[in-house]
C-alpha cells in the first residue's frame, strides 16, 4: 500500500467520523453526557502519547532539541490557540439553557445567527490543519501516521458529536447540520493533500511540521480537553477519566512497537 493511499485513506475515515453526530439524537442526554467526558478523557490520553512519544522523539532524533524546534512546538501552540479562539468567538462554555444543545460539552451559547458559522469555518480550520499534520505524520514512518491518526480520530468523535448539536441550535436541520459537519471534515482531505505535496517538496518543512503538532497536540489535550474533565467531581467518574486517560496513553505507548 502506497504512502499517499495511506494518508488519504486516513483523513477520509477521520471525515467520516462527523456523521457520529446523529447518534446524539438517539442517546439519552445523562448516558451521552457521560460516555462524552469519557472520550474527551481517551482523547487526551492519546493526544499528550502522541505528542510526548512519538512526534517530539522523531523531531529531535537527528539535532536534539534544538531552539528550532522549541520555537515551532510553540508555533503549535499558539496557532491552535488562535484557531480555538476562532471556533469560540461569540459564545461561552457550557450553556445552561439550549434546549438541544444541553447534551453537548464544548456547546456554547449565544448570538444563534452567528453562531453556525463561526462553528463551521473555524471547524474547517481546524480540520485541514489535521490533514496536514496526518499527512506530515505518514512521511516520517507509517507507524506514526497511524497513531496521529488514531489521536485525531479520538480526538475528533466528541468534537463532531458538540459540531453536530451547535448547528441544530443554530437552526439547521438534522440533515442539512450532517452535510455541513461532513463538508467541512473533509477539508482534512485538502490539507493532507497539501501535506503531501510539501513533503514531497521540502525536507525543512517536514523538520517544522512535527514539532508543530506535537505543540498543538499538547495544547488541545491540556488547554481544551483536560479542563472539561474537572466540571466532573464524582469519585466514580473521576475515576473513569483517569483510567480512560491512561488508557490513550498506553495506547501510543503499545504503537511504539510498530514503529520498532
Amino acid at each position: 500500500m502506497s504512502l499517499i493511499l495511506w494518508i488519504i485513506g486516513s483523513v477520509v475515515v477521520v471525515s467520516l467520523v462527523s456523521f457520529m453526530g446523529i447518534l446524539s439524537l438517539s442517546l439519552k442526554e445523562k448516558f451521552l453526557s457521560k460516555i462524552l467526558l469519557i472520550l474527551v478523557s481517551l482523547s487526551a490520553g492519546t493526544l499528550f502519547g502522541d505528542a510526548l512519544l512519538h512526534l517530539l522523539p522523531e523531531a529531535v532524533e537527528d539535532n536534539g532539541f534544538t531552539a528550532v524546534i522549541s520555537l515551532a512546538v510553540l508555533a503549535g501552540i499558539v496557532v491552535f490557540f488562535a484557531v480555538e479562539k476562532l471556533i469560540h468567538m461569540h459564545t461561552i462554555c457550557r450553556p445552561e439553557k439550549i434546549h438541544h444543545a444541553q447534551k453537548y460539552p464544548l456547546v456554547h451559547q449565544p448570538h444563534k445567527h452567528h453562531l453556525g458559522l463561526m462553528n463551521i469555518l473555524g471547524d474547517a480550520v481546524h480540520n485541514f490543519i489535521d490533514g496536514l499534520i496526518i499527512a506530515v505524520s505518514f512521511f516520517v514512518s507509517i507507524p506514526t501516521g497511524i497513531a496521529t491518526t488514531l489521536a485525531v480520530i479520538l480526538h475528533e468523535m466528541p468534537q463532531e458529536l458538540a459540531d453536530f448539536g451547535v448547528l441544530i441550535y443554530s437552526g439547521f436541520s438534522k440533515s442539512k447540520a450532517l452535510l455541513v459537519n461532513f463538508a467541512t471534515a473533509a477539508t482534512a482531505v485538502l490539507g493532507a493533500v497539501l501535506g503531501i505535496i510539501l513533503g514531497e517538496t521540502s525536507e525543512a518543512f517536514l523538520g517544522l511540521s512535527i514539532p508543530f503538532a506535537a505543540g498543538g497536540f499538547i495544547y488541545i489535550a491540556g488547554a481544551t480537553l483536560i479542563p472539561e474533565l474537572h466540571q466532573e467531581c464524582g469519585w466514580k467518574q473521576s475515576l473513569f477519566h483517569f483510567s480512560a486517560l491512561l488508557v490513550g496513553i498506553g495506547l501510543m505507548a503499545a504503537l511504539l512497537f510498530l514503529e520498532s
